[in-house]
């Protein structure tokens, strides 16, 4: 067997097995051609970036497709507006987070929900809030309110839904009225065959409570917002089995415990 001598200054000669040094240089290539393919890939990278970034701006790949529901009271072109949508911009410049706190913002609007799908499209699911009250805004105009106490819009119609008294006025479309929640959580949970008998309704002078007109002149000590399903059981089976007259108070403050008061007279 043929052996390869490197003589190394200052230290005795070693003899090398070819074979070894044959590995050395197989693992050297192997290395060399490992960096050029690295190399070689991080510039096809940069140059598929460099020309990829104008063409994922360019028309091809704009929100031009885009689908939008649940807008029963929000006008379409204001959801658009909100989410940076009505000039169709690339979808790469759609950030979904970022255009769903804008349309929240919109005051009909609960929740939306964006998403973008690749090359040309984007939908937007709306979910609507709920009106459940009015209160008075103005020399007839009134504001409707949801439960949270969200105003959504102003009217000059007769009211068709419970009208709040004794509050502050409402503030703008978007704006909120906190001191309505107790009211709004009783508005927000009457019975639908209830609902059309409730005129107005009121903070309790005692505090923390809440009072209702009834159609007729029939007054109700509704108490705290709380059990609401029981006071509304006492007050339907007063409603059905009494006979009451104008100015008749019917007192569900306590539950399962109802009282009506005539004439100075309470009975329960």
């Amino acid at each position: 067997m043929s052996t390869l001598t490197r003589p190394r200054s200052g230290a005795p000669r070693v003899e090398i097995d070819p074979r070894f040094d044959e590995r050395r240089r197989a693992v050297t290539r192997r290395h060399s051609r490992k960096r050029a393919i690295v190399i070689g890939a991080g510039a096809l990278v940069a140059l598929f970036a460099a020309g990829a970034w104008p063409l994922l701006h360019s028309r091809l790949f704009s929100a031009d497709h885009i689908v939008v529901s649940g807008n029963a009271h929000t006008p379409t072109s204001a959801i658009l507006g909100a989410a940076g949508l009505a000039q169709h911009p690339p979808l790469i410049d759609v950030h979904a987070g970022a255009a769903e706190r804008a349309i929240d913002a919109l005051p009909w609007v609960a929740s939306a929900t964006v998403r973008v799908h690749w090359p040309t499209g984007v939908s937007v699911a709306v979910r609507e809030r709920r009106p459940v009250a009015v209160a008075p805004a103005g020399a007839g105009i009134w504001a409707e309110l949801d439960s949270t106490g969200r105003v959504l819009t102003t009217t000059s119609g007769a009211p068709v839904l419970p009208e709040l008294s004794g509050l502050a006025r409402p503030g703008a479309a978007g704006s909120t009225l906190g001191s309505a929640r107790p009211l709004l959580a009783v508005a927000a949970r009457l019975p639908a065959a209830f609902k059309a008998m409730v005129q107005t309704m009121a903070p309790s002078p005692k505090g923390g409570g809440v009072d209702l007109s009834l159609a007729g002149g029939i007054g109700v000590v509704f108490g705290t917002p709380t059990q609401l399903p029981a006071k509304f059981e006492d007050i339907a089976s007063i409603l059905a089995g009494a006979k009451l007259a104008p100015g008749n108070v019917i007192d569900v403050s306590v539950p399962d415990s109802p009282a009506v008061a005539s004439g100075g007279a309470t009975k329960g």
